[in-house]
């Protein structure tokens, strides 16, 4: 086994790109810290993966990501174990058909998609530092042309289309990855965002009926698999290509251009500022 010294953390990681992700990552012989919000799932998981590879440092930390007083336990349990963070991959996200509300009263897809991955980042941004080169990887998607960030209807209230709310909540974590990114510049830290493409895996989990039908037969007809998916990931995460490249959007493991409203600096200022009103909500800030 190589001797890869780094400390790797991924959302989502029972499953599709984020198993791929994992796997892959420890079996280079990094530690992997699985983050996974089913706990039967996630271990399941993490012996498939310790059982594949070899790779005895693969741990759990169950954290469903819409409820901020998790994320900061689970970011407790991460500072509790290691010093330092090499990689972090923000990959869980979904959409679901109906709003449902997290028991601190946020919107689940803006709280698990983007807010959720916006407090882990930030909670762990010392560990990122103690890291020689660290690396940041949002999990984005092509979903984010054509929205906006409705600051006066962050938390969906007002629409009944969840298309439009999981469209904001990517947006969003483009916005922060670019404003991350400009934060942390001359840091050592790289920041970068991805689509994975149509990746044929449990997005349709949030659905119900005919929905969940028609994207499970459009997923299973022109989906990619979870490794295609995974592979532009795992450029950003181990290429030395882009060992320097940061505040970009891969699609295929080039960059290419956002949306744009996605390079409006007030939005992504303002963003982050509404973020963090959002998390006092909550029980704390980010800081």
């Amino acid at each position: 086994m190589s001797t890869d010294q780094r400390v790797c953390v991924v959302t989502g990681a029972n499953s599709g790109t984020g198993y791929v992700t994992a796997l892959e990552l420890a079996r280079s012989g990094a530690t992997v810290v699985m983050l996974c919000r089913n706990a039967d799932k996630g271990a399941a998981a993490r012996e498939a993966i310790i059982a594949e590879t070899g790779n005895q440092q693969v741990e759990l930390i169950v954290v469903d990501l819409a409820e901020m007083a998790e994320v900061r336990r689970a970011a407790r349990e991460f500072t509790d174990r290691h010093a330092k963070l090499d990689v972090l991959v923000n990959n869980a996200g979904g959409v679901t058909q109906t709003r449902r509300e997290s028991s601190e009263g946020l919107e689940s897809m803006f709280a698990g998609n983007y807010l959720g991955h916006f407090l882990l980042t930030t909670l762990l941004l010392d560990q990122l530092k103690n890291a020689e080169r660290a690396r940041v990887i949002n999990v984005s998607s092509l979903a984010h042309k054509g929205s906006k960030i409705d600051f006066a209807d962050l938390q969906g209230r007002n629409s009944g289309n969840p298309m439009r709310g999981y469209g904001q909540s990517k947006l969003a974590q483009i916005l922060f990855t670019y404003e991350l990114a400009e934060r942390l510049r001359d840091s050592g830290i790289t920041v970068n965002a991805m689509h994975p493409g149509t990746v044929a895996s449990g997005f349709k989990n949030g659905t119900h009926g005919v929905a969940r039908a028609l994207i499970g037969a459009f997923y299973a007809g022109f989906g990619i698999s979870p490794e295609k998916g995974a592979d532009t990931i795992l450029h950003l995460a181990n290429s030395p290509e882009v060992a320097d490249v940061t505040g970009k959007y891969f699609v295929k493991r080039r960059p290419v251009a956002t949306s744009k409203t996605s390079y409006d600096d007030d939005v992504r200022r303002r963003l982050w500022a509404v973020s963090d009103e959002l998390l006092a909500t909550t029980g704390g800030t980010t800081g």
